[in-house]
């Protein structure tokens, strides 16, 4: 079971922090390494759970375009040198471990969760660009585990607007939960989305509680949405 909080979350709607209270007017989606390596069936770094929590990042991003609001995919591409990769798979990648190279299908991310079957531009992604795919929705590529690192997400998301961003996607311990917290550094407000993402566990969950950020289902945050 995923171990969100509905406490929490009467906590955040009823008597919110002023500092950390998340708000769903200002509130941006951010969607970590949903990519076809990382969840289909027989792909070569499939995270478990993650093609499972596919549906309900869905309802997750076609609650946040309902609303208008700013939704960013985040994605890794790793060079066939492995010279962008992670110092712990640049061995693998060196030595002809084929995950997320740039132009293949297991880069792309998985269609349920972007409009119109769109494409990774890897030419625009490699250069640190954001690809626009939806009036406020764009695709951005990382070089390491969390969002913000040597990227421009943060001026990003400043200039959308956006100061509470609502987390989902591939594999806590990793990538998202990095970014949570490069995220609560930078003073966002941030909520994580327990059950639109692989490999959340009970002690990250209530560490993530710790320093201000409430772990909610999607039902909860979507009605948070709805009551804009």
């Amino acid at each position: 079971m995923c171990p969100y909080d509905s406490l929490a979350h009467e906590r955040w709607t009823r008597v919110p922090d002023p500092y950390t209270g998340p708000h769903a007017d200002t509130a941006a989606l951010i969607l970590i390494d949903v990519q076809r390596d990382f969840f289909e069936e027989d792909a070569p770094a499939r995270i478990e759970g993650t093609s499972e929590a596919i549906p309900a990042m869905a309802e997750l991003a076609s609650a946040f375009r309902a609303k208008g609001l700013p939704i960013v995919h985040v994605v890794r591409l790793y060079l066939p040198d492995g010279s962008n990769a992670d110092m712990v798979r640049r061995h693998a990648i060196e030595n002809g471990a084929r995950v997320v190279r740039p132009g293949s299908p297991g880069a792309q991310v998985a269609p349920e969760l972007l409009p119109a079957k769109a494409e990774l531009d890897d030419e625009i992604l490699l250069k640190g660009g954001f690809q626009a795919v939806g009036p406020r929705e764009h695709i951005m590529y990382k070089p390491r585990w969390g969002a913000f690192y040597g990227t421009a997400l943060e001026g990003h998301l400043r200039d959308a607007g956006a100061d509470t961003l609502v987390f989902a996607g591939c594999n806590f311990p990793n990538c998202p939960r990095t970014s949570v917290y490069e995220a609560s550094e930078r003073d966002f407000r941030a909520v994580l989305v327990a059950d639109a993402m692989s490999g959340v566990y009970d002690r990250g969950a209530a560490e993530c509680r710790r320093i201000g950020v409430p772990v909610w289902n999607v039902a909860e945050t979507v009605k948070w949405l709805e009551a804009v």
